[in-house]
C-alpha cells in the first residue's frame, strides 16, 4: 500500500558506508578515489562514493566466483527462505530507501513509495519458483536412462539504470540468487546511494560473496562485462549501452540479457473513446519520473477523426503533471537525473521545434525559484508530428511527447514499426477484430489493449529488434539465469540369468 506519511515522518537516512561491498566487507576503493553524488533537484551535494576501478571489480568478482560453489549447493527452499527475508526487509525499509532515491534520482517520493513493494514482490516470486527449475528425461529404452537438469551459470553480473535504483538492486538481483548464482550489482554512477543503503539492510543475509555492489562509471562497467570470470551479464539501459555490453560479452562468449530502449507507439482508432486515449496518453509518458522509462509511450498515433478532440483533453489532463522537489510527498513530477542528460532534452526540444513540429505545450523550464537550482522541464507536447522526424524516430528519454495524425491504417502500421525499437505499444479500440489484428502486427514485445503502462508481475516483459534480448518478470528471466546440462547412464544389458 502507497504509504501516505508526509516527508518530515519519512526522514533522509543516507547510507553510512560509500564504499564497495563485497566478501560480505566494505571495501574501500583500491585507488582511493571518490564520486559525488548531487540531488538533481537542488544541486545539493548528497556526499560521496566510492569510484571503482578494474582492481575493485576484479577483487568483488573474485570473491563472488569463491562463493557461487556453496551458493549454489544450497538446498533451493534455503535458498528461497533467504530472499525471503530480504524481501520483508525491503517492505520495512521502504519508504527509506524511496526517500534516499527522491533524493538521488529526482523521481517523486509519492511514486517511489511503490518501487519498495514492487521489489519485494519480485523477490517472493522467484523464491516461489524454485523447486520449477526442472529438466526433462528421455526415452533411451530398458538399458539407459537420459535426463537433463537446470544449474546455474556461476557469477553474474547486473547493470542497472538510474531511473529505479533501489527497485532494480533489489528485484533484479532475485531471479539470479534464486537460480544459485552469485550476484555482482553495479548501481547507476547517477543515483548510487539507495544500493549502498540496501547493501547496509541486508548485510549478513546473505553468505559473503552471494550479493556483491561495485560503485562507478563505465569503467566498471566495462570490467565487469569483459571479466573472464563473470559467466553472465544482465542489463538495464540504453540500445547504445547494450551494443557495447554484447561486443564486449563476445570476447569470452558470455550470455546476456538486455532490456533496452523503446520509441514506443500508442495507437487510437476512431472508435476509441477520446477520454480514454487523453488520459492513457498523458499516462503513458510516464510525466511523474520526467519521461525517463524505457517503456514510455512517447508516440501517439491517433486517428484524425478523434485528433482534436484528443488534444483538447490532453491540454487539460497535462496539468496534473507540474514539476516539484521530489522529496514532497504532494509533487506529481520530478527532476531529471543530471545536467548532462538535461541538456539532451532540452536539445531534442529545440529539434522539434526546427524540425516544424507544433509544441502544443511545455517545452520549457518551470518559473519557480523553488526550483532553479534543479533539473526541471515542464512536460511537453509536440503536434503536427511527422514520421520522418527526429523527435518522432529517437529515444530521447525525458518528458517529450510526439502526436501523429493518420487516417490510412497501413501506412500508419509501417511507420508504427519503422523505428529500431521494439519494447511496447498501446492499442485502443473498442473492436475485439482490430485489437486483435493490430496486436499481431506491431513488433514490439509488450502490448496493452486499453491499457498502458502497467507491468503484471508473471507476464514477460522485454522487446523485439534493437529493445532488447531475453524477458524479464516471469518464469522464463528465472530460467534464463541456468544452463541445461544433459546426463546420460548406461546400464548395460541385463544378464539372461537375472531375467525372470
Amino acid at each position: 500500500m502507497l504509504d501516505k506519511r508526509s516527508p518530515v515522518d519519512i526522514p533522509l537516512n543516507l547510507p553510512k558506508a560509500r564504499d564497495h561491498y563485497f566478501d560480505g566487507k566494505w571495501q574501500k576503493p583500491s585507488d582511493g578515489i571518490y564520486a559525488e553524488s548531487v540531488n538533481p533537484s537542488t544541486g545539493e551535494v548528497l556526499g560521496y562514493y566510492a569510484d571503482g576501478s578494474v582492481e575493485d571489480v576484479n577483487a568483488a568478482v573474485t570473491s563472488a566466483s569463491k562463493a557461487f560453489p556453496e551458493w549454489a549447493r544450497t538446498p533451493p527452499l534455503e535458498r528461497a527462505k533467504i530472499l525471503r527475508a530480504v524481501a520483508e526487509i525491503l517492505r520495512k525499509h521502504g519508504p527509506e530507501l524511496a526517500m534516499i532515491d527522491a533524493a538521488d534520482c529526482g523521481n517523486p517520493i509519492r511514486e517511489m513509495l511503490g518501487d519498495a513493494a514492487i521489489a519485494a514482490a519480485q523477490i517472493e516470486f522467484f523464491a516461489g519458483l524454485v523447486t520449477e527449475m526442472k529438466g526433462s528425461s528421455i526415452p533411451m529404452g530398458p538399458n539407459a536412462v537420459n535426463f537433463s537438469v537446470r544449474e546455474p551459470y556461476g557469477v553474474v553480473g547486473r547493470i542497472i539504470p538510474f531511473n529505479h535504483p533501489f527497485m532494480f538492486c533489489g528485484g533484479k538481483s532475485a531471479a539470479p540468487l534464486a537460480a544459485g548464482n552469485t550476484i555482482v550489482v553495479k548501481p547507476p554512477e547517477q543515483a548510487s546511494l539507495s544500493a549502498l543503503r540496501f547493501a547496509e539492510l541486508v548485510d549478513g543475509v546473505f553468505p559473503p560473496g552471494v550479493f556483491n555492489v561495485v560503485l562507478g562509471g563505465k569503467t566498471v562497467g566495462a570490467a565487469l562485462v569483459s571479466h573472464p570470470k563473470v559467466d553472465k551479464i544482465a542489463l538495464i539501459g540504453s540500445v547504445s549501452t547494450g551494443r557495447a555490453v554484447m561486443k564486449a560479452a563476445a570476447e569470452t562468449v558470455k550470455s546476456v540479457m538486455l532490456e533496452l530502449g523503446g520509441k514506443n507507439a500508442l495507437i487510437a482508432y476512431p472508435d476509441a473513446d477520446p477520454v480514454e486515449v487523453a488520459t492513457a496518453l498523458v499516462g503513458g509518458m510516464n510525466f511523474t519520473w520526467c519521461g525517463q522509462s524505457c517503456g514510455s509511450t512517447s508516440r501517439a498515433f491517433i486517428h484524425q477523426d478523434i485528433y482534436e478532440a484528443v488534444l483538447d483533453l490532453v491540454k487539460v489532463k497535462i496539468k496534473a503533471f507540474r514539476p516539484g522537489i521530489p522529496t514532497d510527498m504532494r509533487t506529481t513530477m520530478g527532476a531529471i537525473v543530471s545536467r548532462q542528460q538535461f541538456d539532451r532534452v532540452m536539445s531534442y526540444i529545440e529539434i522539434g521545434k526546427s524540425e516544424g513540429a507544433h509544441l502544443l505545450t511545455g517545452g520549457t523550464c518551470p518559473e519557480d525559484a523553488e526550483l532553479a537550482n534543479g533539473f526541471f522541464i515542464n512536460p511537453t507536447v509536440f503536434t503536427d508530428v511527422t514520421s520522418e522526424m527526429r523527435i518522432a524516430n529517437e529515444e530521447i528519454f525525458g518528458p517529450i511527447v510526439a502526436v501523429l495524425k493518420w487516417d490510412d491504417e497501413a501506412l500508419m502500421l509501417d511507420h508504427v514499426n519503422a523505428v529500431d525499437y521494439g519494447l511496447t505499444c498501446s492499442i485502443w479500440t473498442n473492436d475485439l477484430k482490430t485489437a486483435h489484428r493490430t496486436a499481431s502486427r506491431v513488433r514490439v514485445g509488450y502490448v496493452w489493449i486499453n491499457e498502458v503502462s502497467k507491468h503484471f508481475l508473471g507476464a514477460p516483459f522485454g522487446g523485439y529488434k534493437q529493445s532488447g534480448i531475453g524477458r524479464e518478470e516471469c518464469f522464463e528471466e528465472l530460467i534464463s539465469f541456468t544452463q541445461e546440462k544433459n546426463i546420460h547412464i548406461n546400464l548395460g544389458a541385463q544378464h539372461p540369468s537375472r531375467r525372470n
